[in-house]
């Protein structure tokens, strides 16, 4: 068995530093284009490899540039990309714009992620199946995620959704996620619930959540950590406080250090608090997977941080 397979999108991430975003029909001048290795898929599956798992890519490249960007970084990272699929339609694109306070707006031209059909999946199967923990994304097309999902679970896989970027479920996909993570926003499409009040708590939030059938649950919050949720109860870990550079992938760090500390046996609460150490490490620089931290980093960063969080 792999300890992790990551079943997602990879990007290549056209970076352009600016003042401000842009209003519409406005035009800024930005710094330098950059070009980074990214997409979730990729990026969860280099984070899980710099945690110390053994790591499975499964995507689509195009036949081009990009693709062999792609594949290098994640070689580079651990990940064994040798399944990855080559198809007739340009890489994944991302178009970044970063901000001095750290933030991004991020438009993304999916290209050859959206060709990871019920197909395409099924014809990487053998891979998925045997995996300890499978991550998931909403980067490909969500008729895939959700078959995949009802697979892998039945044959007993362990599933990691990261219902991202935000579509809704239903509830007999959802109570197959062992954990479902999302943010504040993606909480609330998955719920699609116009009844949930605008100040609704992340609380409340992960108690719907939980009704409606997800086993266990995670809300990213950000520079305040996460919110862990099960049937015993709920529970916040806090986050490190540093000065971010870039957030970029920051969430797709916290998703793979996660993954492979759970392949690893660990109890949900202790791999985010891992995962927590990881994307606090990863904001601090620039790009998404170039900014990922091997495990042994991340180790010396939370015992620096130890009783300071």
């Amino acid at each position: 068995m792999t300890d992790v397979v990551v079943l997602g999108s990879a990007n290549a991430d056209l970076v352009v530093h600016v003042d401000r975003r842009p209003g519409g029909g406005e035009t800024l001048l930005g710094g330098d284009l950059q070009v980074f290795p990214g997409g979730k898929g990729a990026n969860q599956a280099a984070a899980a490899a710099r945690s110390g798992s053994q790591v499975t890519f499964l995507g689509a490249l195009g036949r081009d540039g990009n693709a062999d960007f792609l594949r290098q970084s994640l070689a580079e990272a651990g990940v064994d990309t040798s399944h990855v699929l080559t198809v007739d339609r340009p890489t994944g694109t991302a178009m970044v714009l970063l901000t001095p306070d750290g933030e991004n707006s991020i438009v993304v031209s999916p290209g050859a992620n959206m060709t990871i059909d019920v197909a395409a999946a099924e014809s990487v199967s053998e891979f998925w199946l045997s995996a300890d923990v499978l991550v998931l994304n909403l980067e490909i097309p969500l008729t895939a995620v959700a078959h995949v999902i009802e697979r892998a679970d039945a044959a007993g896989v362990r599933v990691l959704l990261n219902a991202a970027p935000a579509q809704s479920f239903d509830p007999t996909t959802l109570a197959r996620c062992n954990p479902l993570v999302v943010n504040e926003y993606e909480a609330r499409v998955v719920l699609n619930d116009a009844s949930i009040p605008a100040d609704a708590s992340f609380e409340f939030l992960a108690e719907r959540l939980l009704a409606v059938g997800v086993p266990t649950l995670v809300i990213t919050l950000g520079a305040e950590g996460a919110l862990v949720a099960d049937g015993s109860g709920i529970r916040r870990v806090a986050a490190y406080r540093v000065d971010a550079v870039d957030t970029t992938g920051a969430g797709d760090a916290f998703v793979g250090a996660m993954a492979a500390e759970l392949s690893r046996g660990v109890e949900l609460d202790q791999a985010v608090a891992f995962a927590t150490a990881m994307s606090a490490v990863a904001v601090q620089r620039l790009g998404a997977q170039s900014s990922y931290a091997d495990r042994a980093e991340v180790e010396q960063f939370i015992a620096e941080r130890a009783g300071s969080r």
